[in-house]
This record gives structure tokens, C-alpha cells and sequence, in this order.
């Protein structure tokens, strides 16, 4: 299984939070790109960002310790 932690539209934010869960050891997930991709990246069908569930405590930690916990 997998936890979503957070819907975004702006992908320099997302890649800057995969950035950090991959520095913590974590294995984050995109989901969504392509549907992104196709739309054009105007922002009408943000992506989501997830890790293992088994990793979802430590992921929440590590950006709530960045400030970047934030829901939506």
C-alpha cells in the first residue's frame, strides 16, 4: 500500500519535496504525471505525492521538520 501525502500543482515544489524525501532515505512516488503532462501543466490536475505506507510516519516528519508540511 501506499500513503498520499499531499496534492500539488507546482512541479519546482514537488520536485524539491522528492528532492528531500529521497535525502532521508525515502522512496517517494509521483502520481498522476501523466495526466499532469497532457493537461499542460496549467494546474488543473495537480499531482500527488506518496511514499510506501510503511514510510509514511517518517515522511510526514521529515517535512513537518522542513516546514513543508502542509495538506493540499
Amino acid at each position: 500500500m501506499i500513503r498520499v501525502l499531499l496534492s500539488e500543482g507546482d512541479p519546482i515544489r514537488l520536485g524539491f519535496l522528492q528532492a528531500l524525501l529521497r535525502d532521508g532515505g525515502l522512496r517517494p512516488l509521483l502520481l498522476d504525471s501523466h495526466m499532469s503532462a497532457v493537461e499542460g501543466r496549467i494546474g488543473a490536475f495537480p499531482q500527488r505525492l506518496a511514499v510506501p505506507e510503511e514510510e509514511a510516519a517518517a515522511a510526514e516528519s521529515l517535512l513537518r521538520e522542513a516546514g513543508e508540511w502542509r495538506l493540499g
